[in-house]
């Protein structure tokens, strides 16, 4: 069984409180993505490289200060422990897996010679480590108190460190030679404050927290005590999630309410400040300063974007949208007929569409408060079918995103839409059980039928070229062919499962459909007799499918998280694609059959060469 190669992703983590790293180069942005570590060259949008490893979702990212290696953390189940993976950069593999954590690496630092690697466990572990890079091995450990969520190692002194959170700060000697670490306590008088975050300036004198309350701390490392805090009488909203120090020596600031600023390192007060759309989670100084004295910053944010902001001491800051993605789960997927350069998905509450060798995002169309449930071309390509949980449907240009019309109470919510070869009716499936057909005038849309059989939610609806039948597949266990003449049902597939998806051959002499019962089952289309089953999967259900124009392949993807091509004909499985950390919620071949689609519940969209059968 051969691995699929990924070819691209498009997506980022942006929940991940300072997972946008920015290798030592200036030139490498390395940030998770579900179980994956994406490795992207600025200014190159094919030259990503892709850290396969985790078994879980990636908790956090650090870099030695040399740019060698790179250290990943993750979260693992209730019990179980949390691995460490460190990677080399130059050759992209991983050197070390080190396990002794439970649940999840809540934090992760180099030291400054990048001897040592410091890590810290979320709450349910609550230690800090420190490790050995070369070897892989853990040298010491030591119980944190109280809830800490951050950690930083010194600049200079490789054998010092600090940790933060509830209601704590703490710097720890690291003693080598006894393998112990030994905690000072930093004075904080009567101020109570909960650290999310930890910087440490260049030359180890100077610590600046950021915390829950919205202000920064300044801490004194010699004497380890707190000396001042700012922004005075304007808190950030939301809290301060991350920090850093820029080429100046101002302090940056990453709000939870998406406000950038800029702190004076000395009076604490700001000096500019700037609002991005969401929240802040990650801010990386770019190296060098600018001619006017500015410098160049990365952000992420919790809706999962990534913006380039370069700030000047006159003009103040000027933002670009780097990189866009969902920030949720993505529910469809397609593309329009005979042409592969560009798809469309179905988010949480728009409906965006993508350009497949740029990865990148052409169009959006956003509906506040609803959520996309299904998309679709018509086939002529001139709209965009997408379907709600309003029980709207919304047909949408697909150059300007221009509303062409909307089809109120469609169903109580959409769950599968298809349009027809004529480009004159849509039939949709809602969660109700119900398949209806309309007719799509040049003025008005009318329900052409309603066909009640089903018990459930209709998940998947497939359409002959000549629009004279479909398929519904349900979750009350039956797939039932429609007569779209008269309207009624010509037959059906019955089998001990929730149908998740259907489709037809592309000669339409059979039709394969899957399901909770993790089957793969082939399936006579004139008569509805089953042909052939096999296991597609052995752990979880099977949520999609897809069949190659050509006929000799088909995809599935689900609940194990790997997305697997199948021969139609021998039923073997050929080749297995890892990189999802959320079930896969949709699969799809590109009409040239060169690549294949996947979007997950996590919100990511993969990009797969596809390979030829072996």
């Amino acid at each position: 069984m051969g691995v699929l190669p990924l070819e691209s992703v498009i997506g980022f983590d942006g929940k991940v409180n300072g997972g946008l790293v920015l290798h030592p180069d200036g030139r490498t942005l390395i940030y998770p993505l579900g179980a994956t570590v994406v490795v992207k060259e600025l200014g190159d949008t094919f030259a990503q490289t892709f850290l396969q490893g985790h078994t879980d979702e990636v908790s956090c990212l650090t870099v030695s200060p040399d740019g060698r290696y790179l250290a990943s953390g993750q979260l693992s189940f209730m019990g179980f422990s949390a691995d460490i993976i460190v990677w080399d950069m130059e050759s992209r593999k991983a050197v070390h897996r080190m396990s002794l954590h439970k649940v999840k690496v809540q934090d992760l630092a180099f030291s400054p010679c990048g001897t040592y690697l410091a890590s810290l466990g979320g709450q349910d572990d609550n230690s800090l480590v420190i490790w050995d890079v070369h070897s892989g091995n853990a040298i010491c450990g030591t119980p944190v108190p109280g809830l800490t969520k951050c950690l930083s190692y010194f600049n200079v002194d490789s054998y010092k460190l600090a940790t933060g959170g509830g209601q704590s700060l703490v710097v720890w000697d690291f003693d080598k030679p006894n393998r112990k670490l030994r905690p000072h306590k930093v004075n904080m008088g009567s101020l109570r404050r909960n650290a999310e975050y930890i910087t440490v300036d260049d030359n180890d004198q100077q610590m600046f927290v950021g915390t829950s309350s919205g202000d920064v701390l300044k801490i004194a490392l010699g004497a380890c005590v707190y000396r001042q805090s700012g922004p005075y009488k304007s808190l950030v909203p939301k809290g301060v999630a991350t920090n850093a120090i820029s080429p100046t020596g101002d302090i940056v600031v990453g709000g939870g309410d998406g406000s950038v600023s800029v702190l004076d390192r000395e009076s604490m007060k700001i000096t500019a400040v700037t609002k991005l759309a969401s929240g802040v989670t990650s801010c990386v100084v770019a190296p060098g300063v600018h001619k006017d004295g500015g410098f160049g910053l990365y952000c992420g944010t919790d809706s999962c974007n990534i913006y380039y902001l370069k700030y000047s001491p006159t003009q103040g800051f000027l933002s670009e949208l780097v990189q866009t993605c969902h920030s949720q789960a993505v529910n469809d997927v397609a593309f329009p007929k005979g042409y592969s350069e560009v798809f469309a998905t179905a988010g949480s509450s728009d409906v965006r569409v993508w350009h497949v060798s740029e990865a990148r995002e052409l169009l959006r169309v956003s509906c506040p408060n609803v959520e996309c449930k299904c998309v679709s071309f018509m086939p002529d390509g001139g709209s965009i079918l997408s379907g709600w949980s309003d029980g709207k449907i919304r047909v949408f240009a697909p150059q300007t995103g221009r509303l062409m019309y909307t089809i109120h109470d469609a169903h109580k919510e959409v769950s599968a839409i298809v349009g027809s070869s004529c480009g004159g009716k849509i039939v949709s499936g809602g969660i109700e059980g119900f398949v209806r057909v309309w007719r799509i005038g040049p003025q008005s849309q009318t329900m052409l039928a309603s066909m009640k059989e089903h018990k459930g939610p209709v998940n998947s609806l497939a359409l002959r070229a000549n629009d004279s039948e479909c398929v519904s597949a349900c979750s009350d266990g039956s797939a039932i062919i429609w007569d779209l003449a008269t309207f009624h049902r010509r037959g059906e597939l019955t089998a001990n499962t929730f149908f998740k998806a259907c489709a037809y051959h592309p000669d339409e002499s059979q039709i394969v459909t899957t399901g909770t019962d993790r089957k793969v089952s082939w399936w006579e289309a004139f008569d509805g007799s089953a042909i052939r089953v096999v296991d597609g999967s052995e752990t979880a259900e099977i949520n999609s499918l897809d069949v190659s124009s050509d006929g000799t392949q088909v995809v599935t993807g689900g609940g194990d998280k790997d997305v697997k091509v199948w021969g139609y004909d021998e039923g073997a499985c050929f080749h297995v694609g890892k990189g999802h950390s959320g079930a896969i919620t949709k699969v799809k071949f590109t009409p040239d059959g060169q690549k294949i689609i996947t979007v997950g519940s996590e919100g990511a969209i993969f990009i797969w060469q596809n390979m030829p059968l072996e």
